[in-house]
């Protein structure tokens, strides 16, 4: 699995991202064919590493950084990059800080942001590039029309992959009608599901980076992505084996700790569901508890379908279960109960007709 990007380099990323004041700073010295090492923060930590300079304390604009970029020294910023605090400084991080940087610039760059967390970007003046440092994380800016090109190519990908899991999906819905389920049939779109939001997540983390430039992106990602999040979390309440050590936010983490090569494991995966002993046949049956169902039901509020779900405990009684049934259900009422049985009845008629279409 890819590692994901801390909070706090994602906040860095988007201070830097197209649109804002500093991007377009750190892109007029880029222009100059100059070099910089900007640290954003002023706070006693960072004061504590500064040495020499002098006190600027001034309104921040891309064309007074890229002025104080032609000195050798660091430029420090306020936390929020609003204003520029010092420049001309000379920071002295510990020296024994690991780094694997090699040029000076970026060497103490890397020794500071592990020093003391906060954003230290270096522009290399012979390289022309641009590097965020956070923490032990290190991120180098793209042109943004190659990370347009990436995220495009990522949205494509991601269209291939929900359509797969919409049939998936489908097939679950179906199978759980009829009520021949399969920890298999479940499996796989937990599977589908996480390999979805897993490139959706890719896709997120190039949309902070375009800022501005990834408006048209997000919207087309929020398109693709409707429901998934909220289908991965009613698939695990239907199914998963819940005690008193393992809840919905255990399953959740287990799925998400996945590696890649893990993911492709059915057998790996079916572990997060927390089934009893001895449970380990991928074609042994498993009934729904009605949660993914039940949310298909327009105006049918969650706190309803927890009630339904703690009376009944499995989706073929719901389902069987008649309208004054469903009336005795705390929060149902009679013209709720007529709708819920009216709602499953379409759901189980429309699934077994794309079935057999």
């Amino acid at each position: 699995m890819t590692r994901r990007r801390s909070e706090a380099l994602h906040d860095a990323l988007a201070a830097v991202a197209p649109g804002k004041p500093l991007r377009e700073g750190l892109d007029r010295i880029l222009q100059a064919g100059m070099g910089a090492l900007i640290v954003v923060g002023d706070g006693p930590e960072v004061l504590n590493i500064c040495s020499g300079g002098f006190l600027l304390d001034a309104a921040f604009s891309p064309q007074r950084l890229s002025e104080l970029a032609k000195m050798d020294g660091a430029i420090i910023l306020a936390r929020d990059a609003s204003r520029i605090a010092r420049a001309n400084v000379h920071l002295v991080p510990n020296p024994n800080v690991p780094t694997s940087e090699t040029g000076t610039r970026h060497r103490t760059a890397e020794r500071v942001a592990r020093s003391i967390n906060v954003p230290v970007i270096s522009v290399s003046e012979d390289m022309s590039i641009i590097a965020v440092y956070m923490g032990a994380e290190k991120h180098q800016l793209v042109p943004v029309t190659r990370l347009l090109d990436r995220a495009n190519q990522a949205l494509q990908t991601l269209e291939r992959y929900k359509q797969r899991l919409d049939e998936v999906s489908a097939h679950l819905s179906t199978n759980e009608i009829e009520d021949v389920v399969t920890i298999r049939d479940v499996v796989m779109l937990l599977q589908r599901t996480e390999m979805v939001l897993r490139i959706a997540d890719e896709i997120e983390d190039a949309i902070i980076e375009l800022g501005t430039d990834g408006r048209l992106v997000r919207l087309q990602l929020e398109e693709v992505l409707g429901g998934v999040e909220d289908d991965r979390r009613l698939v695990l309440l239907d199914y998963f084996h819940e005690d008193a050590s393992w809840h919905l936010e255990e399953a959740l983490a287990g799925l998400a700790e996945l590696d890649t090569e893990e993911l492709g494991d059915l057998k790996r995966v079916a572990e997060v569901l927390h089934l009893p002993e001895g449970v380990t046949d991928l074609d042994a049956p498993i009934q729904p508890k009605g949660y993914r169902l039940l949310s298909r039901i327009p105006r049918l509020p969650e706190s309803v379908v927890d009630h339904i779900v703690d009376r009944f405990g499995s989706l073929s009684k719901i389902m069987r279960a008649t309208i004054d049934d469903l009336d005795d259900v705390e929060g149902v009422g009679a013209t709720r109960a007529k709708a819920i049985k009216e709602g499953l009845s379409r759901l189980a008629e429309t699934s077994i007709l794309d079935r057999y279409a």
